[in-house]
């Protein structure tokens, strides 16, 4: 055959029960030849396979609905034809799809909790990757549901994007968690939150939640409000005394326009010259001082005005964050109250999760750190800390680094480890800044630091795994249901072909 490994897998796969399981999930759709559960099976065995396109299961070089040894190995007669596969995952509901990836979680659940507590034993923690991948489509297709233009793979393209999560597992190098998929223009910052929630749920552990730190950031918010209430006040005075200004001169303003309306009058009924100091030349004079204060005291009011909804809107902005936090707060106690056993636990992240909220986050759920800034807003000041005389450390071929431990920063609340790394990009010397928060005392060794963060490579690697490998480059379902099916089942095989493996050379 020339799906020899497909055999293996089918093996495999029948004896961790994932055929059995897949086949009793019911699907209430017609069955003629194959069964509806067969041909989703049939879906995962192609994507185990490499084939780019659907239609290859029945038209490539090598048929796969024609070679009975691969349908044996997973416990079927025969496969169904590429047509009836496809009008299948067309007819699948959200619900069924999810009744799918339950079965997978089910059969993955007792490799992942196996693979944390050898982790936990061996390495004293949890390491966990996060990334974000595009799924392009053709930018004129109009047949993919939720699609949405974004960057992916350093330019625009319509397509969706994969927000993924993996594990270091000591057994098997790498072990997907989790996959979401969502429109092309979603970006990494505001994937992070359901990530992180996604591979607590799937590993089943999470590291103590940080109240300690979110009470005492909590408190410096609440003594902040007082003080905003109070520049709230003092705009409200202003802005009443500007009010009050601008009243009383638009009064003297009309009483000495009316005066001078009755003088001009009585100077035309007398014949009277206007001398430059006559009684009307000084009623025209102070009428026009007036007028000039009039406009004064317009622009006192418009400024106080603005002044008083700065304030307004610093103080509501403040009282919603307020708010937020004493309900994260709330949350978090209770998670703790139900935490038996908290773990330690890493999270390594790109520059694209980076930002200040999202690191402020992590370090309150209990997490150590390591990504790079989203944007500039730390490398600049990380920039002004360097001079001529400073010692950069190498740390790889073509990259040194110089580093400050427990940083203040500016928009994240707790202090933080922060280093600068440059490097040349062909003649150009580039920089970039790296962000750590946890108990590794990666300011005393820059080559660990370096080392442990560019360790996500991992992630990386698994990505263009899945891309090549089980060719998620090519999107082979259109429905919204059975696209969300071939990420789970992607994710899904990539570990088995890592379990099996390891079946194979010791215990098969």
């Amino acid at each position: 055959t020339q799906h020899a490994m497909l055999v293996a897998w089918g093996e495999y796969a029948q004896s961790i029960g994932v055929v059995e399981r897949i086949e009793s999930v019911p699907l209430d759709q017609k069955e003629v030849e194959h069964s509806p559960q067969r041909k989703v099976l049939e879906f995962l065995v192609a994507i185990l396979g490499g084939l780019p396109y659907l239609k290859d299961i029945s038209r490539s070089a090598h048929p796969l609905d024609q070679d009975r040894a691969v349908a044996k190995a997973w416990g079927q007669e025969s496969w169904a034809d590429q047509s009836g596969v496809s009008r299948t995952l067309t007819a699948l509901t959200p619900e069924q799809a999810a009744q799918i990836a339950a079965v997978l979680q089910e059969v993955s659940q007792p490799f992942i909790d196996r693979e944390v507590l050898l982790a936990l034993r061996n390495q004293g923690r949890v390491v966990y990757d996060g990334d974000l991948t595009g799924r392009p489509v053709s930018n004129s297709s109009t047949s993919y549901p939720n699609v949405a233009f974004g960057h992916m793979s350093d330019e625009v393209a319509l397509g969706y994007q994969a927000a993924l999560v993996s594990f270091h597992s000591p057994t098997f190098g790498r072990l997907w968690l989790s996959v979401q998929l969502h429109p092309g223009d979603k970006i990494a910052c505001t994937a992070l939150t359901a990530m992180v929630h996604s591979a607590e749920a799937q590993t089943k552990v999470r590291p103590w939640r940080r109240t300690d730190l979110l009470a005492q950031r909590l408190a410096r918010l609440q003594r902040e409000d007082s003080a905003l209430a109070a520049q709230v006040e003092r705009a409200q005075q202003c802005l009443a005394q500007a009010c009050a200004a601008q009243e009383q001169v638009e009064q003297q303003l009309q009483l000495g326009q009316q005066q001078l309306s009755d003088l001009e009058t009585l100077y035309r009924v007398k014949e009277k010259p206007e001398r430059p100091h006559s009684q009307l030349a000084q009623v025209r004079q102070r009428v026009a001082v007036y007028a000039r204060r009039q406009e004064r005291r317009v622009r006192a009011v418009i400024q106080a005005r603005q002044g008083l909804d700065k304030a307004q809107a610093r103080l509501v902005q403040q009282q919603r964050e307020i708010e937020q936090l004493v309900q994260r707060l709330a949350t978090f106690e209770q998670e703790n109250a139900t935490n038996p056993a908290p773990i330690r636990a890493l999270f390594r992240l790109d520059a694209g999760f980076g930002t200040p909220e999202n690191v402020t986050w992590l370090i309150e759920l209990g997490y150590e750190v390591y990504t790079k800034p989203y944007g500039a807003w730390l490398k600049a000041d990380l920039l002004r800390q360097t001079s001529a005389t400073t010692h950069w450390t190498r740390v790889g071929k073509n990259a040194e680094m110089v580093a400050w431990a427990a940083q203040p920063v500016s928009k994240c609340p707790y202090p933080l480890d922060g280093a600068l790394e440059r490097f040349y990009a062909g003649e150009t010397l580039r920089y970039s800044a790296l962000i750590h928060y946890g108990q590794d005392a990666v300011t005393t060794d820059l080559s660990a630091w370096f080392g442990n963060y560019n360790g996500r490579q991992t992630i990386e690697a698994g990505i263009k795994e899945g891309k090549n490998v089980f060719q998620m480059y090519h999107l082979k379902v259109r429905s919204e249901a059975a696209l969300f099916l071939q990420e789970h089942f992607a994710a899904f095989a990539a570990n088995l072909v890592r379990w099996a493996a390891h079946w194979l050379t010791t215990a098969c």
